[in-house]
């Protein structure tokens, strides 16, 4: 219990017990990295999965090209520091100020060093511990979802498969999730890539399962100019439409002081990769996702309907899964 409670007031942490972790468990970092080209962008996941086949991994998804490589390691070259966040999966070294590469695989080569500067953390009380809110604190959920820095800088460079690309005066962004499986179905994107640095939109909605039933869940973040507006599920806020076709995502959410509107597109030429997700048995869902969607933005404050934001987020990461079957006829239906 105490390792629950000190966990859940740091979410960037590990979660799980780093050896003997009772199966099912999954814990992954999502590690967002575009240059100053805006020419590479990668997300960088390492994690570790309890189950029939426990392993630690370092995913790589190249965006630029749609590629995936799913690198596989044994549980016991994973370490997680107990009162930091701090974790290695073999000499791959990950936390909040940067990261350090060592893939040496026949698919794939990547070594080098990058650091962050001036990481926004999504703020931790102890009433809502981290972009979930108030269900951070229930001991019984799917899947939780945490937010290590909405926005921050890069320093360094990679050497990818023998080309090395500087990072130095790109944008970089960590999320991460663990539990005992992804959800039954979701829509996630993020971004923060607009036309003035500093500002960030995460936005998700899954089907959360609830004691005997299940409810269609959202947390959205937009961070600008130094403040984060929150439309949760938990505050109160509500879709007023969800509308998703082959190419595109029509989202709008409010609450009693403001609306946020938000279009996704995939955008012309976007290159999905599939990556590989969590289930109660294996890391055996696909994931499609792209690094290249685009989100227009309108936020407006209720009344007077004054804007008090609008721009188009590029280069962000969009995956949507199996939303059909029941998530869009259950936010329907809440409407």
């Amino acid at each position: 219990m105490r390792h629950f409670l000190r966990n859940t007031l740091h979410p960037e942490r590990y979660h799980g017990q780093v050896r003997g972790q009772r199966p099912p468990f999954f814990e992954g970092w999502y590690y967002k990295c575009v240059d100053k080209t805006e020419q590479h962008r990668f997300a960088f996941i390492p994690g570790i999965f309890w189950g029939e086949r426990s392993h630690a991994f370092v995913q790589v998804l190249d965006g630029a090209r749609g590629q995936v490589y799913y690198h596989e390691y044994p549980v016991d070259v994973f370490e997680a520091a107990a009162d930091h966040f701090e974790v290695a999966v073999g000499d791959n070294r990950f936390n909040g100020e940067g990261l350090t590469l060592a893939v040496d695989q026949a698919t794939q080569r990547i070594a080098g060093e990058l650091q962050f500067e001036g990481p926004v953390a999504w703020p931790v009380t102890v009433a809502s511990p981290g972009i979930m809110g108030w269900y951070a604190w229930m001991p019984f959920m799917e899947c939780y979802h945490g937010v290590v820095s909405l926005d921050h800088a890069l320093q360094g460079s990679l050497h990818v498969d023998g080309h090395e690309i500087d990072f130095t005066g790109g944008r970089g962004y960590i999320e991460k999730d663990w539990g005992r499986s992804f959800p039954e179905a979701w829509v996630w994107f993020q971004t923060n890539h607009f036309e003035q640095p500093g500002t960030s939109l995460t936005g998700s909605i899954a089907i959360i399962p609830w004691l005997h039933t299940s409810f269609p869940g959202f947390i959205i973040g937009l961070w600008h100019e130094g403040r984060l507006y929150r439309f949760a599920t938990y505050t109160g806020a509500r879709s007023e439409r969800l509308a998703v076709t082959e190419h595109t995502i029509d989202w709008v959410v409010g609450d009693k002081e403001h609306r946020l509107e938000m279009f996704v597109t995939q955008g012309p030429g976007s290159q999905f990769g599939l990556l590989k997700g969590p289930s109660t048995f294996e890391m055996g869902k696909h994931v499609a996702e792209t690094l290249s969607a685009t989100v227009a933005v309108r936020l407006t404050r209720r009344g007077d309907g004054r804007v008090l934001y609008e721009g188009t987020g590029r280069h962000a990461g969009l995956e949507v899964h199996e939303v059909e079957s029941r998530l869009l006829k259950m936010v329907a239906r809440v409407r």
